[in-house]
């Protein structure tokens, strides 16, 4: 039996998100990872163009669409997970603690139509949970930190790691979003970098680092223990963890941030239209307006 996937990558550079078409080539059952919805934030159109040509990929190479695999509910691009769901009856997977992400949000944004149980998804997985896509064993790894919902997927020798790390010249995700944290991401990158070597590792965002002039995605376990210029080997816990709260609390917030956290905890699904047939998003108000005296 083939125990190895086949990988394709597709970057959507308004996002700086990569989407996985990853294949059984025993099989040609096919799981997508992390797939990205079209949203113009200036104008709130959305479109399904992206996803409509790794669709068109996996067609046309005759293959049949099992899972559809959300490392996290993002805070960069808006899901367009329920586009799969719609168009082949795929299964949409998260990890259990999407209903913490959900519970903390829905306060945020004053929501009463999610569930904060995670029911909004087909299937919530735990750590050490695995499942089958065709013939290839996918396992579960719960990797929190950047969020605590954050999971990675070990399918054969690749691991599709979420927002956990970033190329090695680049470093590591940021853990100041609300129950983010530094010191648990580091722990889950250390258990990331505890497989061998050679095990390859695939990112979800590339931003290219200072003095490199093309976007990068795929890496080693053995790359990022002598090369990650944030956590390296010999990097402590402690310091780590002084480093990234002190980066994050230098960061901007994502610049989807609102829209995509609203939407990504429902599953990518939008809010249900109103009374004239127009579904919308919410803003949060901060009250920072000084008074005059």
């Amino acid at each position: 039996m083939n125990h190895s996937p086949t990988i394709q990558a597709y970057f959507d550079e308004p996002t700086h998100t990569v989407t996985y078409l990853v294949v059984d080539p025993s099989t040609n059952a096919a799981a997508i990872i992390d797939p990205v919805l079209d949203y113009d934030a200036a104008t709130g159109a959305i479109a399904n163009q992206s996803a409509r040509r790794i669709l068109a990929a996996a067609r046309d190479q005759g293959l049949t669409l099992q899972w559809i695999l959300e490392t996290h509910a993002h805070a960069d691009h808006l899901s367009a997970a329920p586009f799969f769901q719609q168009e082949t009856g795929a299964q949409l997977v998260i990890g259990r603690h999407i209903a913490d992400v959900q519970h903390i949000f829905s306060k945020t944004f004053n929501l009463n139509d999610i569930s904060c149980t995670g029911q909004e998804f087909d299937k919530l997985v735990d750590d050490g949970d695995t499942f089958l896509l065709g013939n290839l064993e996918v396992a579960v790894m719960h990797t929190p930190g950047h969020t605590p919902a954050c999971v990675s997927y070990q399918i054969g020798n690749a691991v599709f790691v979420g927002d956990t790390l970033f190329m090695p010249d680049y470093g590591t995700a940021r853990a100041d979003f609300p129950g983010g944290d530094a010191r648990q991401l580091y722990r889950s990158i250390r258990r990331l970098l505890s497989l061998p070597g050679h095990t390859r590792l695939f990112l979800c965002h590339d931003y290219k680092a200072p003095g490199r002039d093309h976007f990068a995605w795929e890496t080693t376990v053995a790359e990022q223990r002598a090369h990650n210029i944030h956590v390296h080997d010999g990097i402590s816990e402690e310091e780590f963890v002084a480093m990234r709260e002190a980066r994050d609390a230098s960061l901007a917030a994502p610049r989807l941030l609102l829209p995509s956290i609203q939407v990504n905890i429902r599953a990518g699904r939008l809010p249900a239209p109103e009374s004239n047939g127009v579904s919308y998003l919410k803003i949060p108000l901060r009250h920072e307006i000084g008074e005059r005296g």
